[in-house]
């Protein structure tokens, strides 16, 4: 990597030739490939998209030209190039570089972001700014063809001829949001790919072009006669209409065509979209077979492509999927929906066996949570799994459409809690807090796999909506003698105990430890599986309440607003005010990004750390008594 250590800035790559700068990409290549085969990450993605960062980085400068990724889990290329280069080795561990675009990281990224559909509107208030203050850099929006079927991207590019006079749009295609993309938009922008008579009169000239036309004016000419012969080949009106001048497609491995179509987009005075096709897992042979497999990784042999560790245990997301398709083999009204993750969310097997009944309506959490809703009121039972930080954008749409009508709607709410090295784009928190509040709606959480297959058939039976959320990673196989009875919790340790630790879902084991903790303090805990945040097992309560002197709860999720302001709220209803510790994450600050284990150290989500705050309270409250 005897190139890449000379670049120590952007402005570096300035002089380099063409031949340099394929060979710098492919040490970049090279550097993400051996460091997220040891820090796990996003790794198809990035792959496919280091030529066009190292392109964008010789034409464009910032930090004074903005550039906005989407998504932001293909910007790895980019940190390297922009001065993390020596950083990079601690890509998504505790204290180093975050896996997305972070302002506070550096000021090249101009813009956070770990969602999808962002940079535009993004890109257009930067470009809005500029206008005004009658500024001269240029803004760019790295936009994916799975990100531009956003409704936010649709939003924005219905206002881009009306918010700025200048920006730059890089449509960068590979055909794949996760998974494949669907629908209309996405067919659209493979028929501007594969086009024949454009392409067969495209392959005849290019080489020309390439080889020949040499002096950079005549490179310009040739594509601006391109762009105008393109015109009798291809449908470009889409982006036309809507105030962009459309350029591409351009192939996004080529250095020498993206550098030059680039440069026309620089010099261009309009809003500009230049469409670029790009090959996800580019350049490592796993990753370009499958690259819904590769999208995110853990660490990993990079000659095998074996993953370092596997666990024997299965993943809550893969218990839902088998749980869900033995379900609909007994039910041909049960259907699955998805917002673009099939894999993510333990829903291929269900689209293989159930095509009819299955829906990937793209990267479009609010439209798929009010199609679910029309399934619903159309006698339909809809199952929509979702990330929970991916449903914060579709929470009026679950309150309105959902659960006003309180149509059954089954919410699958995969990777709620914190989910460690993505960081605080990706920890689904909040969940609890803002669906709690909410009337009609059924919520629960379970600790198994066991738990999570018998969920599912209390939701199914459920006349109206219901949240079940869970957790990344391995489901306990644990085996329970008794069916689940919707709003009855489990207890799980009981000695009559003075102290009650009510824990939700992946929490049971810490509560466990704590109890012991506990004990060798001479403070004896009982230990409540609580299954239930809505409807509340409030007999439990209510008769814990006569003897216990002090409440603990523990959740995956923020503490105000969530589980334990629940419970707390019930107790002081009944008039109940003694101690109650509420354990969880914390409201005033951004989880940031780390492994789970350093994360919940860091925060007092450990044993220790509980069991110190409790020993006064406890004390204080058993003053007086025999």
């Amino acid at each position: 990597m005897d190139l890449l250590r000379k670049i120590e800035s952007p402005s570096d790559l300035a002089e380099l030739p063409v031949e340099e700068l394929e060979r710098l990409a492919d040490e970049v290549r090279q550097l993400i490939l051996s460091t997220v085969s040891k820090t796990g990450g996003h790794l198809a993605a990035n792959l496919g998209v280091v030529e066009l960062s190292v392109a964008l980085l010789r034409v464009f400068s910032p930090p004074r030209d903005k550039i906005v990724w989407d998504t932001g889990h293909q910007s790895y290329a980019y940190k390297i190039l922009t001065g993390r280069r020596d950083a990079f080795s601690g890509l998504r561990q505790s204290g180093g570089l975050s896996g997305f675009p972070c302002r506070e990281e550096s000021q090249y990224d101009a813009f956070g972001v770990g969602h999808a559909g962002t940079a535009l509107s993004a890109a257009l208030g930067f470009a809005a700014e500029r206008d005004i203050r009658n500024g001269e850099e240029h803004v760019l929006a790295v936009v994916g063809d799975a990100s531009i079927c956003c409704g936010i991207s649709l939003e924005a590019l219905n206002n881009v001829a009306t918010s700025t006079k200048r920006l730059i749009v890089i449509l960068n295609d590979n055909e794949m949001s996760i998974s494949a993309n669907v629908g209309a938009i996405s067919r659209y922008l493979g028929s501007l790919l594969s086009s024949p008579r454009y392409n067969r009169w495209k392959r005849s000239v290019e080489d020309v072009a390439t080889n020949w036309l040499k002096l950079g004016w005549l490179r310009k000419a040739y594509y601006r006669t391109e762009e105008a012969l393109k015109s009798l080949f291809l449908r470009s009106v889409l982006f036309e209409e809507l105030g962009l001048r459309y350029i591409g497609p351009v192939d996004g491995h080529n250095m020498r065509a993206l550098v030059d179509a680039l440069k026309i987009a620089r010099d261009y005075d309009k809003p500009i979209l230049v469409h670029v096709s790009t090959q996800k897992g580019r350049g490592y042979h796993f990753a370009e077979s499958a690259p819904d497999v590769w999208h995110g990784t853990g660490s990993f042999d990079v000659g095998s492509g074996q993953p370092a560790a596997a666990g024997s245990e299965k993943t809550f997301s893969l218990v839902f999927g088998e749980a869900l398709v033995a379900m609909a083999r007994d039910d041909r009204q049960i259907a699955a929906i998805t917002a673009a993750m099939p894999t993510g969310t333990g829903l291929s097997e269900f689209a293989k066996e159930f095509p009819e009944r299955f829906f990937d309506v793209g990267i479009c959490e609010e439209h798929a949570a009010t199609f679910a809703a029309g399934l619903a009121a159309a006698g339909m039972r809809p199952v929509y799994a979702v990330y929970s930080s991916f449903l914060q954008r579709a929470v009026d749409c679950v309150i309105h459409d959902i659960c006003l009508q309180q149509l059954p709607v089954t919410l699958c709410l995969d990777r709620a809690g914190i989910v460690g090295d993505d960081g605080p784009t990706h920890h689904g928190i909040f969940d609890i807090a803002l669906l709690r509040p909410v009337p009609n709606l059924m919520m629960m959480q379970p600790s198994s796999a066991g738990d999570l297959t018998e969920m599912l058939r209390i939701a199914h039976g459920h006349s109206g909506p219901a949240v079940i959320r869970y957790p990344r990673g391995r489901a306990p196989a644990v085996p329970h003698a008794a069916a689940l009875e919707a709003g009855k919790a489990r207890v799980v340790e009981s000695n009559g105990g003075a102290v009650a630790i009510w824990a939700l879902g992946d929490m049971l084991p810490l509560a466990l430890a704590l109890r012991e903790k506990l004990g060798a303090a001479g403070i004896p805990a009982d230990v409540v599986d609580a299954l239930w945040i809505r409807p509340l097992d409030t007999a439990l309560l209510t008769e814990q309440a006569k003897r216990v002197k002090l409440f603990v709860t523990i959740e995956n999720g923020v503490r105000s607003g969530g589980f334990g302001s629940e419970l707390e709220e019930y107790l002081h209803s009944r008039s109940w005010f003694g101690p109650v510790v509420r354990c969880g994450w914390p409201n005033d600050a951004f989880v940031r990004h780390g492994a789970v284990a350093d994360l919940m150290k860091q925060h007092g989500l450990c044993a220790d750390s509980i069991a110190a705050g409790i020993k006064p309270l406890y004390e204080e409250s058993t003053k007086g008594t025999a």
